[in-house]
């Protein structure tokens, strides 16, 4: 799946937070949540904008995000 297919940055969309292409709803949105137990049959059926696809596209998204996060020790 390319993300750039589903997932956009735009300036003049909520401030440049990664959004579900043609929606006004952010990755980070989704991912949390799925992280408060909502299925994924429960945002589907809450937001008939999107689709199965977005929601892979936001996991996938956040999966990259969080990779190519670096942690640096601090010394004393």
């Amino acid at each position: 799946m390319n993300l750039r297919d589903r997932i956009v940055l735009n300036p003049e969309v909520l401030t440049g937070k990664p959004v579900i292409r043609g929606t006004r709803i952010a990755v980070e949105f989704v991912v949390d949540l799925l992280g408060q137990g909502w299925s994924e049959t429960q945002i589907l059926d809450n937001y008939p904008g999107i689709k199965h696809e977005d929601i892979l596209a936001c996991l996938q998204y956040a999966s990259q995000q969080l990779k190519s996060e670096r942690v640096y020790p601090v010394t004393a």
